[in-house]
């Protein structure tokens, strides 16, 4: 069993290598976003509430770490940005 919990162990530390977001934390991209585009370009392009009504940091930190769906958008978005400049 103990073989089988280090194979495990390496294998996500590899994808962890692999991902470019490995490091990257949530809020840093959040930031970064609301720098190149603003709250509202930012809304328009991915249209959650927390973008477009009363936007904040703090309230789209809370829904984005709740919603897999809407923080995998947040950073497929931030990769395209980084890879554009």
């Amino acid at each position: 069993m103990e073989e089988e919990e280090y194979k495990n162990e390496r294998r996500t530390e590899n994808d962890q290598t692999n991902n470019p977001l490995h490091g990257i934390k949530l809020v840093d991209i959040l930031d970064h976003l609301v720098a190149e585009y603003g709250w509202f370009d930012l809304g328009k392009r991915i249209p959650i509430k927390c973008f477009t009504n009363d936007p904040s940091i703090k309230s789209s930190l809370t829904f984005l770490r709740k919603t897999p769906w809407a923080r995998e958008k947040v950073e497929n978005l931030y990769l395209y940005s980084k890879k554009s400049n």
